[in-house]
């Protein structure tokens, strides 16, 4: 059994298919193609710099938030460990 190939107007065509439908279930099955590559074609969309410069504002907005909260959490962690370093040391930076 043979390998189908794609053309990448087909692939763009499927994508941008799946973002209007939302489910990339549906439009897998409609174009019979698995799941699995048209989520990896989807992934290699989102990197390219043409997936991101097609994001609505609603998206960079959330693209965004998702970042300051990535870097809010990793800052917690640090600070938690700080606190747990310092908290086991000569009694100096403890409450008891």
């Amino acid at each position: 059994m043979s390998r189908r190939v794609f053309d990448d107007s087909f692939r763009k065509m499927a994508v941008e298919l799946s973002y209007r439908k939302g489910s990339v279930k549906e439009v897998a099955d409609e174009l019979g193609i698995s799941q699995t590559l048209l989520s990896k074609w989807r992934q290699r969309d989102s990197d390219s710099e043409q997936g991101k410069a097609g994001l609505t504002e609603d998206q960079k907005l959330i693209k965004k938030l998702q970042k300051e909260l990535k870097d809010a959490q990793m800052e917690r962690d640090i600070l938690k460990k700080a606190v747990g370093i310092f908290s086991k040391g000569d009694g100096r930076y403890s409450d008891s």
